[in-house]
């Protein structure tokens, strides 16, 4: 072969060679973009730093839903050599088949699918790494990490990484904080930005309500990773790294140990106690029985374990009662019925009915001579006359279009003391309560079709009228601020924020200042003098004014409520119960909210024997 034919096939042979690479590299970076995923892992990798969650404080700066360092037994498959499974099994107290069932496991929990960019049909791709580390264990205790931790070293490949979750030192008010849960898929795709596959997101409560506070911001670091996987070095000496920034405290108006307290005298019986500070608006308690320990929904192995279990059971621990369940307020009602009867003057002060037993039902009392005496003796037949007043004032001839009218009146007060209308509360799960008005009769009887007569039960806080706990506690408050409120809310200060704007706008009721004098007189001498129906809810050096209730109930036993606040001339606490099935308003209902407020007042209890009835009290057997 001469010269010139040598050099040719150099030359053929050098072009093939480039045309192959060339093919080749066009291959790795246009066709296949996992090649330029890999050349990024290669080059620099972001890791993203997680912040702590804030942390929430009770109105006395009491520590109650904290953070706790658990921990993860990690591995990196390329990175284990001589792995004795026996021995590991011996360690952590898994069979020899769960280990290699759990690798398995976790290489298809990284399964995902994506379209195929040829075919554009759908194809599983694997995401799973040998070279990235991955949790063989999640959420392991301190004591249960201490019991292998000295043995780890045997086992190459494999590490202990800490990690934080929620803990809950006074183990009450699950159904205040809510609990974390896993994000969703569809949770996911609304904010990819922040969140990633595993990271957890509140579910419920005030953990979800204010998850963008207490998530906080997250940080970066960039480093300079091999092919491997392996850190090499920090990227520009740290200058692109980004701090992670905790989520600010939430400073609750929630007293824990009044909280604590509360949940103590409601175990074993259904129900809600809802206590506020009426100067401000902020829930001091906020009771829902039965409840559970906020503990046992922390991480992902307590929810596995217990959800279900809360969930089903029949008396519903996770049903926020104060919030959303609806009831009649019974004989608390009245309360506001002769503030509007006042306020529209279809009666005065000294006004006397006729208890009329023949009419409705009512107990036997001394006449009610006075608006106030009607309160503390809480004369069912007084407020249906005293309403009927109301509703048919005989503005036209018809009594039909005369209730219509009156009704629209009543509405309009009922809805300026926040009933029939969603708190603006800081939770998720509010009900507005009912109250019913032309609308919802005219469509029940037609309209023009009913008069006070078809819906007088609602005079005394029955018939269709319902309220919420929440609703209960907030007309206490009412009451004890001369006709206005803040809205009820959880949350005092964000940080250092203090509170929302909105819960700084004081809301005021259509009924005039000077009329509450009458009906606080009333709730008084209910609790404090002879005849009243409330002396359960007495306190030793402390002037209670309350009014008791009991609501019908057609499905069982009539319901206990009762609403008060103390003390008489400078209210520092305004508090509903409301015990299920539980008779008499008086009875139970009554002697819990008084020793809630004794509590929170002198931060003891003179009357033992009165807190060790309502303790031993059981209503319905809850397991422990």
């Amino acid at each position: 072969m001469n010269l010139e034919a040598r050099r040719l096939v150099f030359i053929l042979l050098f072009l093939f060679v480039g045309v192959v690479f060339t093919a080749r590299l066009f291959y790795m970076q246009v066709v296949d973009d996992k090649w330029i995923e890999r050349a990024g892992e290669v080059a620099k990798r972001k890791i993203t730093i997680k912040p702590p969650r804030g942390i929430l404080y009770d109105r006395n700066r009491k520590k109650i839903v904290a953070n706790k360092t658990y921990y993860n037994l990690m591995f990196v498959e390329d990175d284990i050599e001589d792995f004795d499974t026996v021995a590991f099994s011996k360690l952590i107290g898994m069979s020899v088949d769960s280990i290699h069932l759990r690798f398995e496991e976790i290489r298809k929990n990284l399964d995902r699918k994506t379209k195929s960019k040829a075919t554009g049909n759908d194809t599983i791709v694997n995401d799973y790494r040998t070279y990235m580390p991955n949790a063989f264990l999640s959420e392991l205790s301190a004591d249960e990490i201490s019991r292998i931790a000295m043995d780890l070293p045997d086992f190459k490949g494999f590490y202990e990484e800490p990690m934080s979750m929620r803990d809950y030192p006074y183990n009450s008010g699950a159904n205040i904080f809510g609990y974390l849960n896993e994000i969703s898929g569809e949770e996911l795709n609304k904010d990819r930005q922040f969140y990633n596959v595993g990271d957890f997101i509140g579910r419920s409560g005030l953990e979800k309500y204010y998850e963008h506070e207490l998530r906080g911001k997250k940080g970066t670091k960039v480093i300079l990773a091999s092919a491997r996987g392996k850190l090499v070095d920090n990227f520009a000496d740290g200058k692109l790294d980004t701090n992670a920034q905790q989520g600010p405290p939430l400073h609750l108006g929630i007293d824990i140990d009044l909280q604590a307290y509360g949940e103590e005298l409601m175990k074993y019986k259904l129900g809600s106690a809802v206590a506020i500070e009426p100067s401000t608006g902020e829930i001091l308690a906020m009771v829902s029985a039965p409840s559970y320990d906020p503990n046992r929904m922390v991480g992902t192995r307590n929810i596995r374990s217990n959800y279900m279990k809360l969930y089903k059971d029949t008396l519903k621990p996770f049903y926020p009662r104060p919030l959303a369940a609806e009831y009649p307020p019974g004989s608390i009602f009245k309360v506001i019925q002769a503030l509007v009867c006042l306020e529209e003057g279809v009666i005065e002060e000294d006004a006397t009915f006729p208890c009329t037993k023949s009419w409705v039902g009512c107990h036997n009392h001394p006449t009610a001579n006075s608006v106030s005496k009607a309160i503390q003796f809480s004369c069912n037949p007084y407020f249906y006359y005293a309403v009927k007043k109301l509703i048919q004032q005989g503005k036209y001839e018809s009594n039909f279009k005369d209730a219509a009218v009156g009704l629209e009146l009543w509405e309009k007060y009922m809805h300026s003391f926040g009933l029939g209308q969603k708190p603006e509360t800081d939770i998720y799960g509010l009900r507005s309560g009912v109250i019913p008005n032309v609308d919802f009769y005219d469509h029940w009887y037609g309209k023009l079709r009913w008069a006070f007569s078809t819906i007088r039960s609602n005079s005394i806080g029955q018939g269709e009228v319902k309220l919420t706990p929440l609703q209960m506690a907030n007309l206490a408050a009412i009451v004890a601020n001369d006709g206005y409120y803040y809205e009820p809310h959880l949350v005092k200060s964000i940080g250092d924020q203090g509170p929302a704007e909105k819960y700084k706008v004081k809301k005021h009721t259509m009924v005039d200042p000077k009329h509450y004098g009458v009906a606080k007189e009333g709730m008084r001498a209910a609790v404090n003098d002879p005849y009243g129906t409330a002396r359960r809810a007495r306190i030793n050096g402390i002037t209670v004014a309350g009014k008791t209730g009991t609501a019908q109930n057609p499905h069982g036993e009539d319901h206990s409520v009762f609403m008060a606040f103390a003390p008489y001339d400078n209210p520092k606490i305004a508090i509903a119960v409301f015990v299920e099935n539980a008779g008499f308003g008086g009875t139970w209902a009554a002697p819990i909210a008084s020793l809630m407020m004794e509590k929170y007042l002198t931060g003891e209890i003179s009357d033992t024997l009165k807190e060790q009835r309502i303790l031993d009290k059981r209503f319905t057997h809850i397991n422990e």
